[in-house]
């Protein structure tokens, strides 16, 4: 008598677990079919649309391609007006070359900071792909010339 107590005991708490889960089975299934799980794959659908609006834009591609190119020209520029301004300084009067030595210390920064925003751009997960395989990877700041094609 009391191994079949036990048997039926064992029997009720089995049919209780399965019933557990069951319950807990359908609830998800709930939760899903009827979108009550949307604040749980919010932060992924997020991130998906965020990244679909940038990345995926046909005009956001197109634009960070160019701008890696302006970027680099703009850096191939400032060194070609201080390599002009360099040759000027040569023949210059007093007063002209130190509005020469003025306007190179300037090109200079705005070479860096064409430099810094290239690299830090260059270096963006979401802008990095769009970068043309010809581009450098990084451009160098302490580099006399740089050159936009490998």
């Amino acid at each position: 008598m009391v191994m079949g107590q036990v048997r039926e005991g064992a029997r009720l708490g089995a049919w209780v677990v399965v019933g557990v889960i069951g319950l807990a089975v359908l609830y998800v299934i709930g939760v899903f079919a009827f979108g009550g799980a949307g604040w749980i794959t919010a932060p992924f659908r997020g991130e998906a649309d965020k990244r679909e609006n940038t990345v995926g834009s046909g005009e956001f591609r197109q634009t960070t391609y160019e701008e890696f190119f302006g970027l680099c020209e703009a850096v191939q520029n400032a060194e070609g007006t201080i390599q002009a301004l360099q040759e000027e300084r040569k023949t210059a009067s007093e007063t002209r070359t130190t509005q020469i030595d003025q306007s190179i210390t300037a090109l200079k920064a705005t070479r860096i900071e064409s430099v810094n925003s290239y690299n830090s751009k260059a270096a963006q997960e979401h802008r990095a792909p769009f970068r043309d395989k010809d581009l450098p990877y990084r451009l160098d700041a302490t580099a006399e010339r740089t050159t936009c094609t490998d």
